[in-house]
């Protein structure tokens, strides 16, 4: 892949945008990384799900299904007709990383699965999994190339680097910086020297179309990650100024998406900062986080970045990780509000931070289950 290839219509979709490239027929074109001046009035500079709900991704082509056999988590194996095993979508699993903190903010690390209670729309469900160890993650670091993030640029990119150097070797992380529009810098890799030579690649100039950047890379990391816990970083100093989705649009994408934990972190610090930009860009950074299960970080100087870094990987490397298969058929569609609650003796109330909800995806055909019907 060309180092710093963009992500706009109609250049390098398959980076970031692959399905969509797939429905349009279009082919990548190779580009150069420049800085371009802000798009015209209806031309977004970044393809993203424009719909008021985000469509669903394409049904696979007449005799492309996949006959393997299907995992539990998919959904519940029946004999179907002709003593064919099929997979039916009426059940839906749903993953979730939880941290749990004390009433000062401590992380509390030695729960068991009876300690936790998760609820659907209120429902109570059954916990089918539970984990308590460092999982592995790939991970979106997003980086805001602005105008006004030229002289930050040196130690947002120190502690980019120290956030993968603390992360789980086998991580796996790829690099985008957004201006008017989004560049890929580097790929997937858990080698942290491609990484600072991308970062090498981020020039400062433009504005910021935050919601473009995390709608694609989400978009991104659902379709080429390899590890299902997967994290976004947005390190940014304002508030968007240049995307054409929307806070909303962003939210319903990532949650469409079964989408990734976002972490954010705003410099919204500095002698010509605008009081009201800054509440704003901090309003929209905590409600990215809290929709998603993340945490919001806002330092009041540079030299606090390295620490932040440090927090989130810790933070990543010690949640819990629950699933449960919902009660709720996927086929009815609609928003699903998660609540997880925590109870342990010896501790007072325990707050559990995960992610707010979801839309489910649905199939709805049956799938023969090859493998199942052929070892009978």
């Amino acid at each position: 892949m060309t180092p710093s290839a963009r992500f706009s219509t109609p250049l390098v979709w398959s980076i970031l945008l692959t399905s969509a490239a797939l429905l349009h027929g279009q082919t990548p074109q190779p580009t150069q990384p420049v800085q371009s001046p802000p798009p015209a009035q209806g031309q977004p500079s970044l393809t993203v799900d424009r719909d008021p709900a985000p469509s669903p991704d394409p049904d696979p082509a007449p005799g492309s299904v996949n006959q393997t056999a299907p995992q539990s988590s998919q959904g519940v194996i029946t004999r179907g007709s002709g003593g064919k095993y099929v997979l039916r979508q009426d059940t839906y699993e749903v993953r979730l990383n939880a941290t749990v903190l004390d009433g000062s903010g401590r992380s509390i690390l030695d729960l068991n699965k009876d300690a936790f209670h998760v609820y659907e729309d209120g429902v109570p469900q059954t916990i089918a999994s539970f984990r308590h160890e460092d999982l592995p993650v790939s991970l979106g670091i997003l980086i805001d190339s602005s105008g006004s993030m030229y002289d930050k640029r040196a130690a947002v990119n120190q502690a980019a680097l120290d956030l993968v150097k603390l992360s789980n070797p086998d991580d796996e992380a790829f690099l985008v910086d957004f201006s008017w529009e989004a560049f890929i810098d580097q790929d997937f890799t858990s080698d942290t020297a491609k990484l600072q030579q991308g970062l090498g690649l981020i020039k400062s100039s433009g504005g910021t179309a935050v919601y473009d950047a995390l709608v694609a890379s989400a978009d991104y990391l659902s379709k080429n990650a390899k590890r299902p816990k997967q994290v976004l970083l947005v390190v940014t100093d304002g508030e968007d100024n240049a995307s054409s989705a929307t806070l909303e649009d962003a939210i319903r994408r990532i949650q469409d998406l079964d989408g990734p934990v976002i972490y954010c972190v705003g410099l919204l610090f500095g002698p010509d900062t605008d009081k009201n930009e800054v509440r704003h860009a901090r309003r929209v950074l905590e409600a990215l986080s809290e929709q998603t299960g993340g945490v919001a970080y806002f330092p009041k100087n540079i030299k606090e970045v390295d620490a932040i870094a440090a927090e989130v990987a810790h933070d990543i490397r010690t949640q819990y990780t629950l699933a449960y298969r919902s009660t709720k058929s996927p086929t009815l569609g609609g928003y699903r509000q998660i609540h997880v609650d925590a109870k342990e003796k010896g501790y007072g109330k325990l707050q559990v931070r995960t992610r707010s909800g979801y839309f489910p995806k649905t199939d709805k055909t049956d799938k023969p289950d090859a493998a199942a019907g052929a070892a009978n």
